[in-house]
């Protein structure tokens, strides 16, 4: 194992064992709590994306994004409130995958502060609302990490073993078709076992958690153009090995909302 793969392994113990003392320790409000801390840093790395070198306006845009949150938990106290606003983050991540393919190199400030709003708000209330509103929301909320994880780990691999043809040259030209594949196939065993636990219908939820890992995909993709074009190669330096806040949740910001709203749709939410 390299030193660099051993750095790796070692930061994503330690991050996983904080999460589950959270999730399965602490009270559900501590699970928020991280949340919502995880999210504001990760605003505060995106309004780098901005190309603003000034901490007074980066603060603001944290501010902004603070401010969104109780809103949008509160906008979306019903069912149909809280479907319609998924469905808005589900708009939001197919018109980054059209910008992805059709215009990476057509991106300015207020773009790029505008995408930071329609990624960190919705998966901060998707991930808050399967933790606090599902039967089993821990579990919930680990599953869909693990299924993200587990995603990136295989498209890692796959990627650096058999990768050949670039995903998306001009926005990260490390990616391969390969290693997205091999995320899939690597999210299909998560799928496989998660219908086993929660069960639910084998056929729809394997569907629907491909579809969620595509557009985890597209998350990550995405914060690779907002990075490019503010000339940075990590969003941070909190994680050795990971890079920063975003780095860790890029995927997850365009998975979870798709999940989640997939989830009402097979009925699960209360």
């Amino acid at each position: 194992m390299s030193e660099s793969l051993r750095k790796r392994a070692a930061t994503a113990a330690v991050m996983i064992a904080l999460l589950l003392a959270v999730l399965f320790g602490l009270p559900a409000d501590a699970t928020v709590a991280l949340l919502t801390i995880v999210v504001l840093m990760g605003a505060w790395e995106w309004s780098a994306f901005l190309k603003w070198t000034d901490p007074r306006p980066r603060a603001a845009y944290v501010a902004l994004i603070a401010c969104l949150l109780p809103l949008a938990w509160l906008v979306t106290r019903t069912p149909a409130a809280l479907e319609a606003l998924l469905a808005v983050a589900l708009l939001w991540w197919l018109v980054a995958l059209v910008w992805i393919v059709a215009a990476p190199r057509r991106v300015g400030p207020w773009s790029a502060g505008l995408a930071g709003l329609l990624s960190l708000v919705p998966a901060w209330l998707a991930l808050t609302r399967l933790r606090l509103e599902m039967a089993r929301g821990a579990q919930w909320v680990l599953f869909a990490l693990v299924l993200v994880w587990m995603a990136d780990i295989g498209a890692y691999f796959c990627g650096r073993r058999f990768g050949r043809r670039r995903l998306a040259p001009l926005v990260s030209p490390g990616k391969t078709w390969e290693g997205a594949l091999g995320g899939l196939a690597a999210s299909a065993i998560v799928a496989l076992a998660g219908a086993a636990w929660f069960r639910l219908p084998l056929g729809r939820f394997l569907a629907l958690c491909l579809v969620t890992v595509a557009f985890s995909i597209v998350g990550d993709l995405t914060e690779s153009l907002l990075k490019r074009f503010a000339g940075m190669k990590d969003s941070g330096t909190l994680f050795p090995g990971h890079g920063g806040v975003m780095d860790r949740i890029d995927s997850v910001t365009g998975a979870v909302p798709v999940l989640l709203l997939g989830l009402a749709f097979l009925g699960v939410l209360p």
